[in-house]
């Protein structure tokens, strides 16, 4: 398991949910805890020594904060971002930056939380490998994303189990995206069936579109990569 544990901030800790769920677990940095427990000076020498530190990735939740267009983004929140994305790249073997995309909570404003916003980054940190996380209504516009840039990666995670038609969201996804890009992930939280439901509810999309376009297979092929070898690879667990 990846486990962003900075949220809520006395919950499990990544490494005693690995325990408990008797498999293995690395841990993926929250920026913006960083900055919440040490300040932004901080940020900079937390995310370049991440790596050797055993965090598996780096995640954002930028959108919260103020969305995820740059140029309405306040001060604060766009400098810490651009100081931990070039903190990242600057190692020379940058770490996979988890964004929180489409949906959530209701603090966030979704409109500001469109992938679309994110285009400049893609471009000016195109070492970097950008993970668009739950995504939904974005769907395609994700999948147009992942499709364009070769830095950048999506999950349905909270889309899948949430939303009443998980199939329609996985059709959406790989219109344009193509399996390599598609990340499973549960994102579950405070409540246990979720990993549960999420990853049926997972496999059983992924039978139902799969075999529309694919044969067998080619369609069990393309599964194993969304539910397991495409975050292998990209974490390099």
């Amino acid at each position: 398991m990846l486990v962003d544990d900075g949220y809520p901030p006395a919950g499990t800790s990544w490494d005693e949910l690995g325990e408990l769920a008797g498999c293995s677990s690395k841990p993926i940095m929250r920026i913006e805890r960083v900055v919440e427990e040490q300040g932004q000076e901080a940020v900079a020498g937390e995310v370049g020594s991440a790596r050797e530190r055993g965090f598996a990735g780096l995640k954002t939740i930028v959108a919260y904060r103020g969305g995820l267009d740059l140029d309405v983004l306040p001060r604060g929140g766009r400098a810490v971002l651009i100081e931990a994305l070039e903190a990242n790249e600057a190692t020379g073997d940058p770490l996979p930056v988890q964004v929180h995309c489409g949906f959530g909570d209701s603090d966030l404003h979704l409109p500001r939380a469109d992938p679309g916003w994110l285009k400049p980054l893609f471009e000016q940190f195109e070492a970097t490998p950008f993970v668009l996380l739950h995504c939904y209504p974005f769907v395609r516009e994700a999948g147009w994303l992942t499709h364009v840039y070769g830095n950048v990666w999506f999950d349905l995670s909270l889309t899948i189990p949430h939303v009443s038609r998980p199939a329609e969201a996985l059709r959406e996804a790989l219109e344009l995206a193509p399996v390599s890009k598609l990340l499973y992930a549960s994102d579950a939280a405070r409540t246990p069936e979720l990993y549960l439901l999420a990853a049926m509810w997972w496999r059983e999309a992924l039978a139902e579109v799969l075999s529309e376009a694919l044969q067998p297979p080619q369609a069990v092929e393309a599964a194993r990569l969304i539910l397991r070898e495409n975050a292998l690879a990209l974490y390099r667990l």
